[in-house]
């Protein structure tokens, strides 16, 4: 597919003269043609950037929008305006399909000519007439394509959210279908959560991506919680086809385009998995390693379920709020002091000089504190089940 777009791309530069470049219509780059001009104003910041990074910022898709783009049904002249990083003016083709923008193709403008600076004369009518043709065309496929991620995206969902038995195997062979060749191999799951809104139109990388109830926020069905009453939180899926089973940098790769679109939250990676049926699995360990992610900024912006380490059990044993009676007081918004001291403590294997120099304090003012936990919880810190029963405790309450 990404052929035909380059070729057809290829076609519009050359009856236009001009090298044009290809964008969905979230401003992401699908194709572009080859520069061989020699002035700097062929280059300009935004046509760097999109080219380099393969998309455009958000502020540039709004100036650009603001002449009309997506409504226009013909070619449109945008002037430059060099504080916005426009050297040179732009022709948007818009490329459509049954009245839907799908994407836009854009050429640099004729150049500045006369002393005045004056427009030069571009493309006649009928070489942009000729070249919306070709745009028509790209139109078709990337609705196309649209339809086909549509049904990806559909498949994919069913496959998380599936009870187990033949519901599950119905999905898996249903998303099976749906990916083709590309079934086969290895793939990661991937989890950008809390997710607001609907899932991008494509991510580069991505074999299938959806926007899917977060595990543990709710019961599912139709987005509430346990008690009908609370919607559950959305969490952004993506299935990522590997390379090869021990290497992720694809997966990585993919999340690290998400990270901006997501405040306050986590996103994580799970193991590799061999079959699409391991992917409801798979799906919660990269919910779990977002969770752990967003807990603990050691884990990095992007968290691996082989590396969180006990955060693994814990989010399979807290997969909601914990309440035990015994720590429900020492978590409370009162004692994040004492929280932090005997979280510190246990951290360190209860050992009270290297806990209270990371806690920069006294070792008297250390077992003051450690007291008054024992009498707000009612454990025994010389006791291991206590320790422990504090310690899940506390890791727990910070799992999102």
């Amino acid at each position: 597919m990404k052929g035909d777009y380059q070729d057809l791309v290829d076609e519009i530069s050359a009856l236009l003269g001009a090298p044009a470049t290809l964008e969905n219509r979230d401003f992401r780059l699908i194709a572009f043609g080859a520069h061989d001009s020699d002035d700097d104003l062929a280059m300009d910041p935004v046509r760097t950037r999109s080219i380099l990074t393969r998309q455009s910022t958000a502020a540039v898709r709004a100036w650009f929008e603001a002449f009309g783009i997506a409504r226009a049904t013909g070619p449109v002249r945008i002037p430059a305006a060099p504080d916005a990083g426009v050297f040179r003016g732009r022709i948007c083709l818009p490329v459509r399909h049954r009245g839907i923008v799908q994407g836009y193709v854009w050429l640099l403008d004729a150049e500045p000519s006369g002393p005045g600076g004056a427009p030069g004369a571009g493309p006649g009518p009928a070489a942009l007439e000729a070249a919306m043709e070709v745009a028509q065309r790209i139109g078709v496929l990337l609705a196309e394509e649209a339809r086909a991620g549509a049904d990806l995206s559909r498949e994919f969902r069913a496959v998380l959210t599936a009870g187990r038995g033949w519901q599950r195997d119905m999905a898996v062979a249903a998303l099976r279908a749906a990916l083709g060749p590309g079934a086969d191999g290895s793939h990661a799951a991937v989890c950008v959560a809390p997710w607001a809104g609907e899932a991008p139109a494509s991510v580069p990388g991505a074999a299938a991506v959806c926007v899917a109830p977060k595990p543990g926020g709710g019961s599912g069905a139709g987005g509430e919680g346990p008690g009908g009453d609370a919607p559950a939180e959305q969490a952004l899926a993506v299935l990522v086809r590997l390379r090869s089973a021990d290497a992720l940098a694809p997966a990585l790769t993919a999340v690290s385009r998400l990270l901006p679109r997501t405040a306050g939250g986590g996103a994580g990676v799970s193991d590799p998995v061999r079959s699409l049926a391991e992917l409801p699995a798979a799906w919660q360990q990269a919910v779990a390693a977002a969770r752990a992610g967003a807990a603990q900024p050691r884990f990095g912006p992007v968290a691996q379920w082989s590396a969180i380490g006990p955060y693994r059990m814990l989010a399979a044993v807290a997969a909601g709020p914990l309440d035990d009676p015994a720590t429900r007081a020492l978590l409370g918004p009162g004692n994040r002091e004492l929280a932090r001291t005997a979280e510190v403590f246990l951290d360190c294997a209860g050992q009270a000089g290297r806990a209270a120099a990371a806690l920069g304090i006294h070792r008297q003012t250390l077992y003051y504190r450690l007291s008054r936990v024992e009498q707000l919880t009612g454990l025994d810190l010389a006791e291991g089940e206590d320790r422990l029963l504090l310690h899940m405790s506390l890791k727990a309450s910070r799992l999102t």
